[in-house]
Parts: C-alpha cells; sequence; structure tokens
C-alpha cells in the first residue's frame, strides 16, 4: 500500500497508508531506524456503542495537506457514526514530536460521548524483542522503551482538572482518559487494540516483550457542536528527553506547536517561491509540495533516501530507505535549482566521507554512512569485479559543479576538492577500456544488467568535465588537461560503439567479446536522454533528435493512461504482455526525462505546450494528496512499487525549473 502522506523534520518520519493509519516511524534517521517495521497504528472511533477503525471500508477519506505546509488535512465521515472528523497530523520542525489535532463534529440533535482510540504496535529499533510499554500515572501517559530509544503517548481534551499539572495550559486536561499495554503476536494476541472495540480498555499497567499499548481520549458533544482532541508522541533517548518534550507540550499547549511548524513550512516555501509564469496552477502546486515531501525524505546528516514505503519489504525483504548517490545526485541538483543550497550540501559531505579511497562511490548506503545490502557481485569468473554502478560518482561530481556554478561557496567547496572530487576524477579517468576510451563495463542506472553504457558513459563524461573545470578553478592545469582528455575521449568512444546508424540512434549498452568486437544491446530505453542531459550532445544533434523521438514514439503507453515506459519489456511490476501498446509501467521520471527534452529543444513559447502537458499528466496520475509513486499501473493509473518515490519528485521539481528557465528566455 502506497504512502499517502509522509511528514517529517530531517530526524523523525512518519508514513499514512491510504487509509489514514501510521505505518512507518523512523528515528533518529530519515529511513533508518523504523521503529514501526510497516506495522499497522490503528485509530478507531467509538460512539453509540459502535467502534469504527479507519482501515473499515466504510469510512470516506478525503486525505491531503493543509495549503503549502507539511500539516496534514483529513477528512473522515462513516455513516455507522454519524460524526464528521477533521484532523491535521505535524511532525514539528524542531522537536522531536508527532501532534493530531482531531476536530469531531455531532451533527445530530442529541448529547453524544464519543472515544478517539489509538493504537502503537511499536517495534523499537525495527524489531520486537525485549521491549516495554506502561503506563505512568502522575503524567497519565503511556511510555514504550528499549534501550536509548524512547516514546512517549499522550492527549489532551477540553476541560481542566484538579489533577492537572499547575503549569498546564489554560482549559485543558492533559492526560490519557484510558490506557491499555499488552502483548501482540505472541500466542496468537492480535493486540490491545482488539480490546478497545467494546470502548473499554483493561488498564493494563505494563507489558514486556512483543507488545503493543491502546491509548483513549474522551470527548462530550452536545448537539450540533464540534470539540477538539489532541494526541501527541515524543521521541527521545531516555525519559527525561521524552519527558521535557511532554512537559512543554503541556505548558504551552500542542496548537502551540502545530501553528508554529505550519508557519515554519510556509516561510521555508515562501524564501524561494519562484515566479510560475503561465504554469497551470495544479503543476505549481505540486511543485512546491513536491519540495516539501522531498524534504521530508532526506536526512539531517545528508542522506537523501531513496523511499521509505516500508510496504516493498514484505515482497523482496528489503527496502528503498537507502541512499543512492546517483538519485541524490539528482535530487540535489533539482534542490540547488530551486534554492535550498543548505539541504544540498550535507549530502555532498556525506558522499566525500563514504567514497572509497581508490575513487568510486558503492552501490548504496544507509543514512548512518556505513554500506548498505548490495546484489552486486565482487566477483567476476573468479576474478575481482568492481560492484559499482559508475554512473553514481560521477553524477555527484555533476552535481556538485553545478551547485559551485550557482552559489559559488568556495569556502564549502574547498574541503571537498581534494577528498572528493580529485579522488572520483583520477578513478573515472582511468577505469577506461584504453583502445576506445570508454568506460569499462559496470552496472546500470536500472540496476539490471552489466556492459558498457550509453547513461553512464554520458554521466562520466560529464562527471569528469566537472572534475576538470574545478581542477582549473583550483589552478590545477595538469589534473585538469587530464579530466578534461579522459572526457573527450569517451565522447568519441560513445559516438563510436554506441551509435548505430543502422538504427539511426543510440543503443543503451555494448559489450566487448573476446575477439574484440563488440555485442550490443539495441533495446530502446529512456536513459538514453542521459546523453544530452547531462551535456554529452546538444539536445537538437540529429542522433539525439533521431533517439528521443524514438522513445516518444515507442515507449509512449498507448492506454487511456499514458506514460513512459522505463524500456521496451521492463518486466519490474509488469501487467501486461502486450508490449506493442504496454511497454511497460509509466514511470514519473521517464515521463518527465521526455518533458525535459521537450522543453530543452523549444524555440518559441508555444513550443513549450507539449511539455506542460506532460507535467499535467504528472498532476493526474499522482495520488490525491499529490504524492508521486514510482511508476502506476498501465490500464488503472493506481500507484505501483513504492510511493513517494524522492527521485519522482525531484524530476518533476527539476522540470519545473527548466520550464520556468526557458519560458523566460523565449520570445512570445
Amino acid at each position: 500500500m502506497p504512502r499517502d502522506l509522509p511528514i517529517g523534520n530531517g530526524a523523525l518520519l512518519i508514513n499514512f497508508d491510504g487509509t489514514y493509519q501510521v505505518r512507518d516511524l523512523y528515528w533518529p534517521h530519515v529511513g533508518l531506524e523504523n521503529h514501526s517495521k510497516g506495522q499497522v497504528f490503528h485509530f478507531g472511533v467509538w460512539v453509540d456503542g459502535h467502534l469504527r477503525w479507519l482501515d473499515d471500508p466504510g469510512w470516506s477519506r478525503r486525505m491531503g495537506y493543509a495549503h503549502e505546509t507539511l500539516v496534514t488535512q483529513v477528512e473522515l465521515t462513516h455513516p455507522d457514526l454519524q460524526l464528521d472528523l477533521v484532523c491535521h497530523d505535524a511532525v514539528d520542525f524542531h522537536e522531536n514530536l508527532y501532534l493530531r489535532r482531531i476536530d469531531v463534529s455531532n451533527p445530530t440533535e442529541r448529547e453524544r460521548q464519543v472515544r478517539l482510540f489509538f493504537h502503537h504496535d511499536l517495534n523499537i529499533s525495527s524489531h520486537e524483542v525485549g521491549d516495554t510499554a506502561y503506563y505512568e500515572p502522575e503524567r497519565r501517559a503511556v511510555y514504550h522503551y528499549k534501550g536509548p530509544r524512547w516514546f512517549l503517548i499522550n492527549g489532551a481534551t477540553p476541560g481542566k482538572r484538579p489533577e492537572d499539572a499547575p503549569d498546564s495550559v489554560a482549559g485543558w486536561h492533559v492526560g490519557l482518559q484510558q490506557w491499555a499495554c499488552g502483548h501482540i503476536g505472541v500466542n496468537s494476541l492480535a493486540g490491545t487494540w482488539k480490546d478497545a472495540e467494546d470502548g473499554l480498555l483493561s488498564g493494563n499497567p505494563i507489558a514486556q516483550g512483543s507488545v503493543d499499548s491502546t491509548v483513549a481520549l474522551h470527548l462530550t458533544l452536545p448537539a450540533q457542536t464540534t470539540q477538539t482532541a489532541y494526541y501527541w508522541l515524543a521521541v527521545g533517548t531516555d525519559f527525561e528527553e521524552v519527558t521535557r518534550i511532554n512537559r512543554s507540550v503541556r505548558h504551552r499547549g500542542p496548537w502551540h506547536f502545530m501553528n508554529r511548524t505550519a508557519s515554519y513550512w510556509h516561510l521555508w516555501l515562501d524564501t524561494h517561491r519562484p515566479d510560475f509564469a503561465d504554469l497551470p496552477p495544479d503543476a505549481s502546486r505540486l511543485y512546491l509540495l513536491s519540495l516539501l515531501i522531498l524534504r521530508t525524505q532526506i536526512d539531517n546528516d545528508g542522506a537523501i533516501l531513496a523511499a521509505n514505503d516500508s510496504d516493498i519489504a514484505t515482497a523482496v525483504r528489503d527496502t528503498y530507505s537507502y541512499m543512492w548517490p546517483r538519485d541524490g545526485a539528482l535530487v540535489a541538483y533539482a534542490l540547488d535549482l530551486a534554492g535550498y543550497l543548505d539541504i544540498t550540501r550535507p549530502f555532498y559531505r556525506f558522499c566525500r566521507d563514504v567514497i572509497s579511497k581508490e575513487g568510486y562511490l558503492l552501490h548504496k548506503y544507509n543514512p548512518d554512512k556505513t554500506l548498505a545490502s548490495s546484489w552486486h557481485p565482487w566477483a567476476r569468473d573468479g576474478r575481482k569485479d568492481l560492484p559499482i554502478q559508475e554512473d553514481e560518482t560521477a553524477l555527484v561530481l555533476w552535481a556538485l559543479w553545478k551547485h559551485f556554478e550557482k552559489w559559488k561557496d568556495i569556502e564549502y567547496v574547498k574541503p571537498l576538492y581534494r577528498s572528493l572530487i580529485i579522488r572520483a576524477g583520477d578513478f573515472m579517468a582511468a577505469y577506461r577500456d584504453q583502445k576506445t576510451g570508454v568506460p569499462l563495463p559496470s552496472y546500470d542506472l536500472w540496476e539490471e544488467r552489466r556492459g558498457v553504457l550509453a547513461f553512464t558513459s554520458a554521466a562520466v563524461w560529464a562527471g569528469l568535465t566537472a572534475a576538470a573545470r574545478f581542477a582549473r578553478a583550483f589552478g590545477e592545469t595538469e589534473a585538469a588537461d587530464r579530466y578534461g582528455k579522459a572526457a573527450a575521449e569517451i565522447k568519441a568512444g560513445v559516438e563510436r560503439v554506441l551509435y548505430r546508424p543502422e538504427h539511426d540512434r543510440f543503443v543503451r549498452m555494448a559489450n566487448k567479446k573476446s575477439d574484440g568486437s563488440w555485442e550490443f544491446d539495441e533495446t530502446l530505453d529512456s536513459s538514453l536522454f542521459g546523453l544530452w542531459y547531462f551535456g554529452m550532445f546538444p539536445s537538437d544533434d540529429l542522433r539525439i533528435v533521431k533517439t528521443m523521438q524514438a522513445i516518444q514514439d515507442h515507449l509512449w503507453i498507448k492506454t487511456g493512461v499514458g506514460g513512459v515506459a522505463r524500456y521496451h519489456n521492463d518486466y519490474y511490476h509488469q501487467q501486461s504482455q502486450d508490449l506493442t501498446n504496454v511497454p511497460g509501467n509509466p514511470w514519473f521520471l521517464c515521463t518527465l526525462w521526455l518533458a525535459q527534452w521537450t522543453i530543452a529543444t523549444a524555440k518559441t513559447k508555444d513550443g513549450l505546450k507539449p511539455a506542460v502537458a506532460l507535467l499535467e499528466w504528472c498532476v493526474k496520475h499522482g495520488l490525491p494528496s499529490g504524492v508521486l509513486a514510482e511508476q502506476v499501473h498501465p490500464y488503472t493509473h493506481a500507484p505501483l512499487s513504492v510511493s513517494p518515490l524522492t527521485w519522482s519528485h525531484a524530476t518533476f521539481v527539476a522540470a519545473v525549473q527548466e520550464y520556468l528557465a526557458k519560458w523566460r528566455s523565449l520570445p512570445q
């Protein structure tokens, strides 16, 4: 199930599924550790003897974000309950604090008692062994803990009571009305949320092992009135830290934190809000929302995570919660275009810290800078073989040069020069076929095949060109000349090896056989766009034009959904064998690559209109919340694979920035 609503602050990330239930809770890094492990945190409403959990099919849900901020706005109704709910969720921009405001409206002519139930299936540090959950009566809160991972759960309802602390916010009772701590997944126990279904919790004060908890807040609603309740969850390393956060919420009021968080994200967007020219309003809105969603997927220590939808782990026993240097570089490039250099700088420092002494970046990394899981082997035919996607090393340098070109932040770049730029430049200049000049074989950006790749070759050319420009700027002309010569040889090799005149276009991959001849993979692949996007060839080079036209003609999905596939007969989450009409599932980023080429080649403002249509395609096929998945179903446009995909949102941001720059440069 996709993650329709992510909210976060760069350390704490909360993901909601399509039923508006928490499914992922990451801390202290975005993408590491997932303390829910994808399990459902049930949310339910009890009234008049009936309880309905939010996964009940009777709920009508409208899920999205409040205007231009990382605060949710969720509208809920259920015919059995005769109640209307409006919920707002936020992760405080500074504290590790998740809050929810629930406005409950009673449209009937009678007074009613409403109970809101919140369930927590915490798997602290991503496993359930050795957890403790307990009720603490002084603060009327529930704590979960294991080692240096603590969680405090509390809430507030209208009407101060004698037992409230003197410094509690005026007019509100802070504390839980019901609670239960128990076991889950042990001896067939379903968990404490089942205990709530009669509207009453057991009050069990502690449980240890594989545990969960359920708590309740009570509201009294006179006829035709609305009442508000607040719920919050504080996260920290010990009892004192989470208790301090709780004390601050109790003293200031939970609305203080929600309001300041909404204001922070408004300000964050306003600092770099572009003039949207003639861009349609829905595309402008998705641009701003994409920036906010991107921020939720980026760790404060620099890791740009590919995605944090843990459902993928059910199928493959692994996730997308890693920093792929390629994805990170392209996301950082988009954010630099948008003006957010403070977000991108930690990413380049991250890459400096993890690059090998030989000068290459490996497959992917965890947010704490340790090496992540990989399926690329270190041996081939019994001999050492580098398990790399070389474009990942190259694109970091390409993006860093674009960053420096825009910001001219020499004091920032200086510590990266020797340890990252020169180290990677030396590696790329040497890691080439000596006869043709092209890069030696590595794995492709889709992580499926190994060879001399068009996309990778273009990226390495761009990385070496960036290294040459940096070296020249730092006065090291010998290194600059060496990198420039290597880049020129790569381009010549690509023209000689990967351009196939019999097809009137470039091909995606070649491999040298034992007799020195080349074997070609002529599969049409949307990643061929890299040949012009990274600057190796002009976008209007006839060979590029023919290649991009072939992508447009043959990889466009010929159903009512549309969009561009990765490549012909793409097997990943494949939904159809009608390859003439459905060569693969439509991907947002591949569709946007076509938009970017259309923008790059437009000669007039009218020539930009097809690009606008492709941007609008993304708006139409995103989730109602605005979240963009990796790909969509070619017949139903339902999201497939992970959602949100950071790369999808970043490519939308980059495409809009390129559109606006081109629009300003063109005559009417």
